[in-house]
Order: C-alpha cells, then sequence, then structure tokens
C-alpha cells in the first residue's frame, strides 16, 4: 500500500481508514479526477454567457449543446487520467467504449477496475434561465456497467451540483449489505481545494418539521386520477412545493432539508424519461445511502435490477423511506 498514492484529506473518516483496496483506489485515483473536472464544468458554466445548440445530437436524438459538449469533454479527459477505469458511457455518447487506447496508458499498479457511466449535464433544459443544474456520475466495479447488479456492483456515485456554489454528493458502498456512506464536498473553480461540508449526509426521521413534495411531470395529474389525488393530498396536508426540474438540485434540496419526496410517474401517455444507467441507478445509490428509499415506477427497489442497454428508462420515487411508502401505496394502491 506504500507504494499507491496517499489518501486526499478531505475524505470523511470512514472511507480514509477502510482497509479496502477498492475504495483506495477510488479515493485515490477516480475521485479526485472526476471532483476536479466536477469543478471545471461548475466555472466554464459562470463564464457561459451564451446557451447555444452546438448544432449535434447524441445518440438518442436529442440535441446538444454547447455547455452540454463542454461538460461531456471535462469528465472524458478526466477518465483518460484515470488508469483504472477500463470503459465509459455517457447520456451524449451512450455506447460502452474502451477508455485507454493502448496497454501503457492503462498501466497501473492495482488490480482495480471500474466502468463509469454518467450524465454530463442534467438539466440542460433549464440552464437558459441561469437555474441549478448538475453532473451525475456512476461507477461501476468491474469492465462493464451493463449486465450487472446496481445494487452489488454500482459502488460509487458522484453528483455535481452547479448553483451558487459547486458541491458535490458522494455515495460509496462496497457491500450491498452495508448502509454506505454519503457526504458533501464543496469545490472552488479551480479544483485545487475542496472541503468536507458535510461528513455524514442523513435523511430525517419523524416527526418533521416541515415536509417537502418535488412533483414532476404535473401534466400527467390530468390523466392519473391517482397522481392528481396525490398531490391534492400533499396540498391538503400542507406540504412545501419544492420543484425546480432539475433532479440533481431537486435532490439535493431533499439532502439538505433532510425530507422530501421526489415524483416522476409513468402513465399510457407519459412515458419514462430517466434513463437507469445515467440518473436512476446513481441517485439511488444517494438516496439509500443518506437512509433513504428509492422505487420505480411499479414500486420495485430502484437498485435491484441492472440494464442490458444505455437507454433503458424509468419512472422513480425517492426521499424519506415512510413518505415513498406512502406514496407507493396511493399511486399503486
Amino acid at each position: 500500500m506504500s507504494s499507491q498514492p496517499p489518501l486526499p484529506p478531505w475524505l470523511p473518516p470512514q472511507l480514509s481508514q477502510s482497509p479496502s483496496p477498492t475504495l483506495h483506489a477510488l479515493s485515490t485515483s477516480l475521485l479526485p479526477h472526476l471532483l476536479a473536472a466536477i469543478s471545471q464544468i461548475g466555472a466554464s458554466l459562470r463564464t457561459s454567457h451564451h446557451v447555444a445548440l452546438a448544432g449535434s445530437a447524441n445518440l438518442f436524438g436529442d440535441d446538444q449543446l454547447n455547455v452540454d459538449v463542454a461538460a461531456e469533454n471535462a469528465v472524458r479527459a478526466a477518465l483518460a487520467k484515470c488508469p483504472l477505469v477500463v470503459t465509459a458511457s455517457s447520456e451524449e455518447d451512450p455506447e460502452e467504449k474502451q477508455v485507454h487506447q493502448t496497454a501503457a496508458e492503462a498501466s497501473s499498479p492495482s488490480d482495480e477496475r471500474f466502468s463509469v457511466a454518467f450524465d454530463p449535464l442534467d438539466g440542460s433544459s433549464i440552464i437558459g434561465a441561469n437555474w441549478s443544474v448538475g453532473t451525475i456520475l456512476g461507477i461501476w466495479k468491474g469492465d462493464t456497467a451493463l449486465g450487472k447488479s446496481p445494487k452489488k456492483d454500482q459502488i460509487c456515485s458522484i453528483l455535481g451540483v452547479y448553483g451558487p456554489r459547486t458541491t458535490a454528493i458522494v455515495a460509496v458502498r462496497e457491500n450491498p449489505q452495508d448502509a454506505g456512506l454519503c457526504f458533501e464536498l464543496g469545490l472552488d473553480d479551480s479544483g485545487s481545494n475542496i472541503e468536507l461540508v458535510r461528513p455524514d449526509v442523513k435523511l430525517s426521521s419523524p416527526p418533521y418539521k416541515t415536509r417537502y413534495f418535488a412533483p414532476a411531470n404535473l401534466r400527467a395529474a390530468a390523466e392519473s386520477p391517482s397522481y392528481a389525488s396525490l398531490i391534492a393530498s400533499f396540498i391538503k396536508e400542507k406540504y412545501t412545493l419544492r420543484y425546480s426540474g432539475g433532479l440533481v438540485p431537486d435532490l439535493g434540496h431533499i439532502l439538505t432539508k433532510g425530507h422530501g419526496v421526489y415524483i416522476s410517474p409513468v402513465t399510457q401517455t407519459s412515458k419514462a424519461k430517466l434513463r437507469k444507467l445515467y440518473e436512476l441507478f446513481p441517485v439511488g445509490l444517494v438516496v439509500e445511502c443518506a437512509g433513504g428509499k428509492a422505487v420505480d415506477e411499479d414500486g420495485r427497489d430502484v437498485l435491484e435490477k441492472g440494464v442490458e442497454g444505455c437507454d433503458e428508462r424509468g419512472g422513480i420515487v425517492f426521499g424519506n423511506t415512510d413518505e415513498v411508502e406512502e406514496v407507493v401505496k396511493m399511486l399503486l394502491g
């Protein structure tokens, strides 16, 4: 272990004191480089005063913005500095590809191998209004994220949050039987200064002082009586509405307040939009490591089943466990 890079000073004790070679490799290679990329993206967004179409589209047919392309390039450059990352795919380039072209590029004293699946800039539809957006990264053990168990093989997820400040929410869980760890870091624009803001991010237990709800796709309530009834019950029970249209900042709000429930329903005419590999799986790990619950549109654990392809999509409900269970009861009966 002495020949390996030293541990960063900003790690929480639960991670810095772990004897696991997998977590040591994660902490000394992937995390520092990916956090530097998040800092770079945050700095770039603060000077990107003209958000415009880049004149290209990803393989899903989504038009790409100039900021999407810049964020994609920043993460790809960071991955190229990580010899332990074998493959990577993203929402902008949704095909698993080798990160390193030669054996020399991939040489490392460690036997650990990882695959990364990421959404470089989630919430690009609201960035023109200068609202908070984010980056979502999922880190998997092994050479691929496809055909794997999210519960067992996705060991880390990182959410970069770009607002007045740039922060990163990191979830780590090597063994699915463990509770996992969720912590928050503050990043400067240079990427050289990282501060451990909250070493142990946890959702609150009842009773709650204030209760929050974040209902995505409210138009679906016009055709779904159960969703309309759910929204009406939130209003009747005097929940506070907090929904921005950005998955990362909406989850960030829930984690900051310690309470909240986010609902992205699926109906016959409102099809699933969120991609499991790039959005649902990383978010699910963060929520579980913070002591909450995340389920799909059928009420099943969102990390229960993996994907065979990069474009599989689903709905999600996440937040405090008791709130999620109540939402599932109202939506599914």
